[in-house]
């Protein structure tokens, strides 16, 4: 029976990213025992693929790419399945000069022709000279590049017939290109993040050494897909770049069966794991109906919480219920990044937990002032710090016309330093807009500071002005779902457009029921509780149950949920802005 990797290493000196290349950090990681291993939906170990393992048979598939006519420098997309093929290919490309982009797997897109479309202008974007993905896609892929002039395709069988090349594989250029990230968000027109060598270097050392301590023994296990910049950096390079076996199951496996992920944890004595909200939330939910004894996750000192607004209930009701598990509420390690910025910008410190700050709503949206709530009858909003900026990294908070603003004050938020992208592959424009001569990035964001942590509000270009008062969809989203126990998390989105003389506000809402009274009711609700709680009115609209579009990560994509409602793509059952007035 094949035993999984061992999580010490006492014999090879923890070092934490301090290599030219990823190439030569997982050089150095094959002479110690760690590696990765590959779960099954059922907890059954596919495959322990040692770091030393790892090493020599990417160093072959590199030789057998370059003796399909790639050279170094070409791009090469991966679909990116949570397997031991997508990591031999992705360092394949590593030592042999070649630039992999990672692309996302079906699930978030809805449908062949969709999924098709959308990788097609992902590979033209980053202009690929080859593309490989697994064998349960090939003929997808086969459609993907049937007019693209590729110099190999398929599955990496494809390149079995290709000779290995002789001699010295390139060398590597500490300055040069890693790896092509694409973002998220980005479907339409897909941007790929250019994430230098030295960048990446950059991000994994502050991971590594001050974010998480990684140490002797410590060992991860991820279900975050490899296409997204938490599971690929996260979860995969930075392991690497630091010595520290990893155990993975698939994000479709996980969806399922979410407390298998606790399981691992408990049974491999895992100790760094990190989840958005939605996945504590869902093994939550989980629980309830399914028996959790003999999960121990004593062992898990760093949980962290990342990728999307962090939900302080979500955090609150998962340490009540793991805590006799052995779960401590002090493990949770709140933090902030983008993949512009390889991955990782702030980190709260260790044992710390989830800090929060509560402030005043109305004088938030009113002032865009975060003052600690006083008066108990006033309606509040909680936050969740999200710690310091990681060494040599630098953050600002500017209002609108670019001044700084002191600690409390929300505005945009710009960060600076060695692991920013070099800019978004071939794409200058792009790239001037969001980056400065300087080196500064505008990333997007709001927030403020608090004693030098920074605390995300939310997307700048989410916001919802209405009458003067500035609005987070996610705090209305939020509401409503907590209010109602109908509602699941992601079950609502909320936006405005234009209307004839100010914003509208418009709440789809996934409804599970056809029955014509229990809809009405639930419009009803839902409206009252965007009144009653944030007198705000506005026009919801009933949507069908998994219709709300999401991110390749996983998150609730509010621009194309937009972007889709104005096309008229979702069946329109909405009630009037005076449903449910008394």
């Amino acid at each position: 029976m094949t035993e999984p990797t061992a999580s010490h290493h006492p014999e090879l000196p923890t070092r934490y990213a301090d290599f030219g290349s990823i190439a030569e950090a997982l050089d150095y990681a094959a002479k110690g025992p760690t590696g990765l291993n590959f779960y099954s939906g059922k907890g059954t170990l596919i495959e322990a693929l040692p770091y030393r393992a790892l090493r020599e048979q990417a160093i072959d598939l590199a030789r057998r790419l370059l003796g399909a006519g790639l050279e170094p420098g070409d791009r090469v997309g991966l679909v990116a399945e949570s397997d031991g093929d997508f990591v031999r290919a992705f360092f394949a490309c590593q030592y042999a000069g070649l630039v992999p982009a990672p692309l996302p797997l079906p699930a978030a897109f809805g449908g062949k022709d969709g999924y098709i479309a959308h990788l097609k202008r992902m590979l033209q974007s980053a202009r690929v000279s080859a593309a490989f993905g697994p064998a349960m896609l090939e003929a997808w892929l086969e459609e993907v590049v049937a007019d693209l002039d590729l110099k190999a395709a398929g599955t990496l069988r494809a390149l079995d017939g290709s000779p290995p090349v002789a001699g010295e594989l390139p060398a590597q250029d500490p300055d040069g290109l890693s790896y092509l990230q694409f973002s998220s968000g980005s479907t339409r027109f897909p941007l790929g993040v250019a994430v230098t060598q030295r960048a990446f270097m950059a991000n994994a050392q502050g991971m590594g050494r001050d974010g998480l301590a990684i140490g002797d023994g410590d060992r991860a296990i991820t279900w975050l897909p490899f296409y997204h910049d938490m599971g690929l950096v996260g979860f995969l390079l930075t392991p690497i770049a630091c010595q520290m076996t990893v155990d993975v199951i698939s994000t479709r496996d996980f969806a399922r069966r979410p407390l298998l992920w606790l399981n691992l944890i408990s049974r491999n004595r895992a100790t760094v794991s990190y989840s958005p909200s939605f996945g504590y939330e869902l093994c939550v939910r989980r629980s309830e109906t399914a028996s959790i004894d003999g999960i121990d996750l004593s062992s898990w000192r760093s949980a962290g919480i990342g990728g999307d607004m962090i939900r302080p209930n979500v955090l609150t009701r998962f340490a009540e219920r793991f805590g006799p598990h052995g779960f401590k509420a002090g493990a949770f390690v709140p933090s902030y990044g983008m993949a512009e910025a390889t991955l990782a910008l702030s980190f709260m410190p260790a044992g710390e937990g989830a800090r929060h700050d509560v402030i005043d709503s109305a004088i938030l949206e009113a002032e865009h002032r975060a003052a600690p709530a006083r008066d108990t009858r006033r309606r509040t909003r909680t936050f969740v710090l999200c710690g310091r900026m990681l060494p040599d990294h630098d953050i600002e908070i500017r209002d609108e016309a670019g001044r700084l603003l002191p600690d409390r004050r929300v505005g945009r938020i710009f960060v600076r330093g060695p692991s920013l992208m070099s800019g978004y592959f071939d794409a200058p424009e792009e790239t001037a807009r969001v980056m400065s001569d300087d080196g500064w990035l505008d990333t997007g964001d709001l927030g403020y500071l608090v004693d030098g942590q920074i605390v995300i509000t939310g997307r700048a270009k989410d916001l919802i002005i209405v009458n003067g008062r500035n609005l987070w969809p996610q705090d209305l989203e939020w509401a409503v779902e907590a209010e109602l126990a109908l509602l699941r998390s992601g079950d609502v989105a909320v936006f405005s457009v234009d209307g004839e003389t100010d914003e509208e506000v418009v709440a789809l809402v996934q409804c599970r029921s056809s029955e014509p009274a229990m809809r009405d009711a639930l419009a009803t609700e839902v409206a009252n509780v965007l009144r009653g709680r944030h007198g705000l009115d506005s026009k919801i609209v009933l949507v069908p149950p998994h219709s709300l579009p999401q991110t390749s990560s996983g998150k609730l994509s509010r621009s194309r949920a937009r972007t889709m409602y104005l096309a008229g793509e979702f069946s329109r059952v909405a009630v009037p802005a005076d449903a449910g007035a008394e």
